[in-house]
């Protein structure tokens, strides 16, 4: 069962609603790696050693510093950034309500569960089908550890959501990257083939239907070499480029091919059946 990360309140005008704030992403599962000495196998460990005199240094010894300029650095003692943190105030504090259209999914980041305290049961499910019915969400600020997040508070299923978003300056512009311009029409034969593929391949989304198999077929594996087996060798081949001057032909061939069968176990018992 997730812990709450901490106890506080959603607020908005003179309401305010009790409730815990719960992970809604399992922690990282990855499989982790150490470093090792190649010749013996001995673990790496991290030596903190200065460049001025050469000598290691134990942690109670070490100070935070802010290079201001090339090779220049100004101490940061922890009581001077704890004085410049934003206040933990432990709450959901709403500033408006927008609608979801109006927020760039580029922004959203990661979701967070808000479960109602006792007390609070009814003012929590008050809300909640307040926003279903208007289609709005709140746009809030929440404190996390040191740092002041942008967030969207929102209904899904019986509970409500909080999801942090990205501030806008976070977020790389398009206009950085080499995109074809909109004048780069395609022509009429391509834009059907392209159509028919598209409409071939539509299908409800299911979650339930992908699955990650990358990090089970890696356990697998460094499992097998734990035992002395020898390491499997890769069959995949990557994809080749598609050849702008053929483009139509391969898009008709796509439309003679099965799409690639989803990974989940919904779609395995689906091919059996």
């Amino acid at each position: 069962m997730a812990h709450a990360i901490w106890t506080g309140s959603i607020s908005f005008g003179l309401v305010t609603i009790p409730v815990k704030l719960l992970p809604a992403v399992r922690a990282d599962e990855d499989v982790h790696f150490h470093y090792l000495h190649a010749k013996d196998r001995g673990r790496l460990k991290n030596v903190r050693r200065c460049e001025i005199c050469g000598k290691e240094i134990a942690w109670k010894d070490t100070v935070r510093g802010f290079e201001y300029a090339k090779g220049e650095y100004i101490p940061v003692e922890d009581n001077e950034l704890k004085s410049l943190r934003p206040e933990a105030t432990q709450s959901v504090e709403i500033q408006a309500f927008v609608d979801r259209t109006e927020i760039d999914p580029m922004l959203f980041d990661t979701p967070y569960y808000l479960e109602p305290e006792k007390s609070g049961r009814h003012a929590y499910a008050l809300l909640r089908d307040a926003l279903s019915k208007s289609g709005k969400v709140g746009i809030a600020q929440v404190i996390l550890r040191t740092r002041a997040h942008l967030a969207a508070l929102s209904p899904n299923g019986r509970g409500l959501v909080v999801e942090l978003l990205h501030y806008p300056h976070e977020i790389v512009a398009a206009t950085e990257i080499d995109l074809p311009p909109a004048s780069e029409k395609a022509r009429a034969g391509e834009m059907k083939a392209a159509e028919m593929l598209i409409g071939a391949m539509v299908k409800r989304f299911d979650p339930g239907d992908y699955k990650d198999d990358y990090e089970e077929k890696l356990r697998a594996a460094l499992e097998a070499r734990a035992k002395g087996e020898p390491p499997a060798r890769s069959k995949v081949k990557p994809a080749k480029a598609t050849n702008v001057v053929d483009l139509v032909e391969v898009l008709k061939r796509s439309l003679k091919t099965p799409p690639p069968a989803t990974a989940g176990p919904r779609a395995r018992r689906r091919a059996a059946s």
